[in-house]
């Protein structure tokens, strides 16, 4: 028989051996996140219905995003993730706004307009040949002034960009639109924390305004959760909403589908009732 002592070892070393023989077969063990965490987390993200209506820049599919009416003295827009696409990033400029867009995987934008700037650079929390911080990109490009544009859709490395940046600049933005990418990991406990700690940090100083699904990805379905693995998030700062009640207005009228070949769904219902 074991001894007290031998017991636990025993079953530290079965459970060892167990996830080595699951890895193995590209099986991963995952510890599920609490219903009670998961509620809480979505009940801080339900939208919101201001004093500013919503409007919809940028083009009528992917690249085309919603945003409260409340761009008038806007001074810049940043924008990292260009890619293909810069429809959103185009229509700003054509109102006059100044735009920063940064992207390591082209060597220029897919479009040229005399109000781009653009830096060939990936958005991430270090500083070198191939990365720039969010922190230190405003610092460079406009170290003056406030009330800036954030859109951001890097293909996951949104959450570290989001933690690494203090406050004091995520509160230089008037309006973040971000795409988050990989939420249905919320369904496990470490990935839970993580996204958990993005939410909580930008929810400081802004409210959700809207939300709209990428329907690349089916939503994964957890218990009594539909989790579309993309979404995209548009936040107000605090300081320029007047009037605020919660929204049931999914789909918005001005969303469209972002990949026309693939099937469309509306935002889950968990996420706004």
């Amino acid at each position: 028989m074991l001894s007290k002592t031998e017991r636990p070892l025993l079953a530290a070393e079965f459970k060892t051996q167990l996830k080595r023989i699951l890895l193995s077969n590209n099986i991963l063990i995952a510890r599920p996140t609490e219903t009670a965490l998961l509620a809480q987390l979505l009940a801080s993200l339900r939208p919101v219905r201001t004093n500013h209506d919503l409007i919809r820049i940028g083009g009528q599919g992917d690249g085309g995003y919603l945003v409260p009416n409340d761009l008038e003295h806007i001074s810049a827009c940043f924008s990292p993730g260009v890619a293909k696409l810069a429809d959103f990033e185009l229509d700003l400029a054509n109102r006059g706004i100044k735009c920063f867009l940064a992207d390591h995987s082209v060597d220029v934008p897919p479009i040229h307009h005399d109000l781009f700037d653009f830096e060939k650079k990936h958005l991430g929390p270090t500083e070198d040949s191939v990365f720039t911080t969010l922190e230190s990109w405003v610092a460079r490009k406009a170290p003056n002034q406030t009330d800036f544009i954030l859109q951001m859709d890097i293909e996951g490395a949104e959450y570290a960009v989001i933690l690494d940046t203090s406050s004091e600049t995520l509160r230089k933005f008037r309006i973040l639109v971000i795409e988050f990418h990989e939420l249905d990991a919320i369904r496990d406990k470490f990935g839970f924390r993580l996204a958990n700690l993005a939410f909580r940090k930008i929810l400081k100083d802004f409210e959700v305004v809207h939300i709209h699904p990428n329907n690349y990805s089916k939503p994964i379905v957890y218990k009594d959760y539909q989790i579309p693995p993309a979404l995209e998030f548009t936040f107000l700062r605090k300081d320029r909403i007047a009037t605020r009640q919660r929204t049931f207005d999914f789909p918005h009228a001005l969303d469209r589908t972002n990949c026309a070949h693939k099937e469309d769904f509306s935002l889950p219902k968990c996420w706004f009732e």
